[in-house]
């Protein structure tokens, strides 16, 4: 049996969101992406307030607009246990907070599961609701973002986690 996607896309603080949802919740979030991947064949276009995108992109619409710290949002996650187990502590990471990827390891128990953590921390198929862009590097430099580095700095300054440099 074939599963039913859905698919739209969105301009949201001059950044390109497309979101994939299917009938279990929201599977996918894509930054800046140029269209539709291959990897979802047969999914279904839709409008970005449509009843099948489950209020993302008021969600969305709403933490751009500085309305909404934390998601509330049917989500369909799928990863390994491993990246399951990342992802569910990215969500610990509060709103205007950042933490070092040594510090995520620590925070999933072993040190040594630093280099699998930053894996998972960039295969995170939901950035923003699940915030993967709140892991910097230990000397507090931006590091890997799927949606570019520029997108990371623009959420870290929405978050006021970092301030927009205006002299370099």
């Amino acid at each position: 049996m074939n599963e039913k996607l859905f698919f739209a896309e969105d301009i949201l603080a001059g950044i390109k969101i497309g979101v994939i949802t299917s009938s279990k919740g929201i599977r996918n979030i894509l930054i800046n992406k140029l269209s539709l991947p291959e990897n979802f064949p047969g999914t279904t276009r839709l409008y970005p307030d449509d009843p099948y995108m489950l209020c993302v992109f008021d969600q969305l619409r709403e933490y751009f607009n500085h309305e909404r710290k934390k998601f509330d949002l049917m989500l369909e996650i799928i990863g390994t246990e491993f990246q399951k187990k990342v992802w569910n502590e990215l969500l610990n990471i509060n709103y205007g907070e950042t933490i070092s990827y040594k510090e995520l390891a620590l925070r999933l128990g072993d040190l040594k599961s630093i280099r699998a953590a930053a894996s998972a921390n960039g295969a995170n198929p939901l950035p923003i609701v699940i915030p993967c862009h709140r892991v910097i590097g230990a000397d507090g430099t931006l590091v890997g973002y799927g949606g570019g580095l520029d997108v990371k700095e623009k959420l870290l300054q929405l978050e006021g986690s970092r301030t927009l440099e205006l002299f370099n």
